[in-house]
């Protein structure tokens, strides 16, 4: 009778599986996040924490004081609005090129025999083997004013005076699509791969040409692939820090730098969980549009 009581108090096994990864989310992002969101209502002060409580207890009276000016500054300043734009803009751009580079890379090695696609993808997913930050550093040395670049294209007479592509937002486009271009590959090369190609050969027994046949039959299948990739290159693109502050120049403006500056040299931490948070915000728009897509394809398909 009590193993009977004990059990109908334990969680389901089903319970138990799905509650572990809500449970992970929620101590390590949800909690944060939080914790984030109340700083951006504080105040900031000189000490450690260097920002105010938001709740005071004093005299047996329970205030809660919540600052807006940071959301009312933010708002107001054209600096920080010219940052999201121009973060969501070089953000777009990379996962544009990346898109145009990495689709054809994908299609290739789905199309590949099966000893020569896992020899692929392993070149794919090689660079995940050296450290990130000393892949973006090789970069410098080929894009400096005397790197490997400039006296290649020196030594083959193709320019006469060395290219100024480093701390320039090229150098930051470069190395935004040399470090997320795999993440755009892999879910392009898992709808690929998949893809039923008798679809393709009845194409052509109906007379489509090859590009009609890639644009309505291959396109339209690895439509989630292209979506799943261009979001997981965009979302970390926003708000990236390491490849503006070490390949792109003083006028490179990213909401990763400004919330650098505001945390660490200016010690404003009420401002940066503003920057911080609005860019959570500004995430949340195309999260949300794929979560409508995907739920709307499920329900088309039933």
């Amino acid at each position: 009778m009590k193993s009977l009581k004990l059990k109908r108090w334990l969680p389901s096994g089903r319970t138990t599986v799905i509650g572990i990864p809500f449970l992970f989310l929620f101590v390590f992002f949800l909690l944060p996040f939080l914790l984030v969101v109340g700083i951006s209502f504080s105040q900031q002060q000189l000490g450690i924490p260097p920002y105010t409580p938001l709740t005071k207890l004093e005299d047996d009276v329970f205030t809660i004081a919540l600052n807006i000016s940071h959301y009312k500054f933010m708002l107001s300043d054209d600096l920080y609005f010219a940052t999201y734009i121009s973060s969501v803009k070089m953000a777009f751009v990379s996962t544009v090129l990346c898109l145009l580079i990495g689709y054809p890379m994908a299609y290739y090695i789905a199309r590949a025999s099966d000893r020569a696609r896992d020899t692929l993808m392993m070149l794919v997913i090689l660079p995940f083997w050296t450290s990130y930050l000393i892949r973006v550093y090789a970069w410098i040395g080929i894009l400096k004013n005397d790197g490997f670049l400039n006296q290649f294209l020196l030594w083959l007479g193709v320019v006469d005076t060395p290219l100024r592509l480093y701390h320039t937002n090229w150098a930051v486009y470069i190395g935004m699509v040399f470090s997320y271009l795999p993440f755009m590959i892999m879910p392009l090369y898992a709808h690929l791969v998949k893809m039923d190609l008798r679809l393709l050969e009845a194409a052509y027994d109906l007379g489509a040409k090859p590009w009609k046949a890639f644009v309505q039959v291959t396109l339209p299948l690895s439509k989630n692939g292209i979506i799943a990739g261009s979001l997981l290159v965009f979302i970390p693109a926003v708000g990236e820090y390491v490849i503006p502050e070490l390949l792109g120049g003083s006028d490179t403006l990213m909401i990763g730098r400004v919330m650098w500056d505001e945390f660490f040299n200016n010690m404003d931490w009420p401002m940066a969980a503003t920057v911080t948070c609005a860019m959570v915000l500004l995430l949340l728009v195309p999260m949300a549009l794929f979560q409508h897509y995907q739920v709307k394809n499920m329900e088309a398909a039933k």
